[in-house]
């Protein structure tokens, strides 16, 4: 009986959340429209002309972004292409691969599927193994490895799969939601709520990371499939 009384005063709570959460709704969306029925001609006019001029710049900024290779997930041929490309783009990610690691190819798929999604940003791959220089200057020693830059200057890096939960089976969200911590990508969701698929095995260390932290890590030899 009063396990019954305490299911009925719980939908009694629910039921009034939700009718409050409808009745904010509702009282702006009433104040929406009572807005647009006081406007006349011309200020209705001016909001559209400013809608349909937003929507041209955006047209207009991705028909640039795609003209400068974004959209999909590229490889350049040497050191020298990837100054080029980095010059070009305000954010840019760079896969240092190898073909013999697995776990390049693991990336592969993530990227390619997330390239297609943020045109704001420049996916490419480069081949570690003919880009020595690059790879000492930046300080590449684990494979895969993501470097992040931000115009121009490389601002984080994801090392291995140490950052995606420490797994192989992490998903294209997981990748997407560290790319946004690094904001080299828009990313609509919460930083602080990684989308691990199961977060209490991992931690939460990884919520907010710290690209000093990353840069300064020595990573175990086994982050690195040979």
């Amino acid at each position: 009986m009063a396990a019954d009384t305490s299911v009925d005063i719980l939908q009694k709570v629910l039921e009034n959340e939700i009718l409050q959460t409808t009745k904010v709704v509702e009282e702006h969306l009433d104040a929406e429209i009572q807005k647009l029925d006081q406007m006349d001609e011309d200020e209705l006019e001016r909001l559209k002309q400013r809608r349909l001029e937003a929507l041209k710049k955006s047209q207009q900024q991705k028909q640039e972004w795609l003209s400068k290779g974004h959209g999909e997930y590229r490889e350049i041929p040497s050191e020298r292409d990837f100054f080029q490309e980095v010059k070009e783009s305000k954010n840019v990610v760079c896969h240092f691969y190898r073909d013999t690691t697995f776990r390049c190819q693991i990336m592969d798929k993530h990227l390619t599927v997330l390239a297609k999604k943020h045109i704001e940003t420049k996916f490419l791959k480069l081949n570690a193994e003919k880009s020595p220089f690059l790879c000492e200057r930046l300080r590449i020693k684990v494979i895969p490895t993501l470097a992040l830059i931000k115009d121009g200057k490389t601002q984080d890096y994801v090392v291995g799969f140490t950052d995606l939960g420490n797994t192989d089976d992490f998903t294209t969200e997981t990748l997407e939601w560290r790319l946004g911590c690094a904001d080299v990508i828009n990313y609509s969701g919460n930083l602080m709520e990684p989308p691990f698929q199961s977060q209490k095995k991992y931690g939460t260390s990884f919520t907010k990371l710290d690209k000093k932290t990353i840069r300064g890590k020595i990573y175990d030899s086994d982050s690195d499939d040979d």
